[in-house]
């Protein structure tokens, strides 16, 4: 081979290595989601509650009404309520998620949601999905502990969504 050939080929750069990523494990998620859960979810409950009623605070809960207890025959929920309270929290966390990858619960764990093939932060339809997939995960209660097992840690809702939840560090 001639040195012009040669010197013409650009020499392939080496691969970096990966930055190693850090998933957030169980227990800092537990924390950000109860932490959540009083510092978005009591503002918005007392929205609702000035919005729609101190009684509405003591209606029968949707589970209530799925087993046909006696309380959802004496005091039936609005449903008026009950879609505006779930779209205000839909709002709040996707913003947030959106925003800057944390709620104020995850922000204390430090930790936060991105994509899970970009590790940016995710598109507000896949956030939009994750939200949606916290109630599937719920409803089995095995979708919050699948990540224990995992080696991403990601729960059913992150799967479902293609996010993932990553410590800040």
């Amino acid at each position: 081979m001639r040195w012009r050939t040669l010197k013409k080929k650009h020499p392939t750069p080496l691969p970096t290595p990966k930055a190693r990523i850090h998933y957030a494990p169980f227990w800092p998620r537990a924390l950000g989601f109860t932490t959540d859960i009083f510092m978005i979810g009591l503002p918005i409950s007392l929205l609702m509650m000035f919005l729609f009623g101190y009684d509405q605070m003591h209606t029968a809960s949707g589970l209530d009404v799925i087993v046909h207890s006696d309380k959802a025959r004496l005091a039936p929920p609005n449903p008026m309520a009950s879609i505006s309270q779930m779209f205000l929290f839909l709002i709040t966390y996707v913003w947030l998620w959106h925003l800057s990858g944390q709620t104020p619960g995850k922000k204390l764990a430090q930790i936060r949601v991105v994509d899970a093939r970009t590790l940016e932060n995710a598109p507000y339809w896949k956030l939009i999905l994750r939200f949606i997939g916290y109630f599937i995960s719920f409803i089995t209660l095995i979708g919050f502990f699948i990540g224990v097992f995992r080696r991403d840690k990601r729960t059913l809702h992150d799967l479902l969504s293609g996010t993932a939840v990553i410590r800040v560090l």
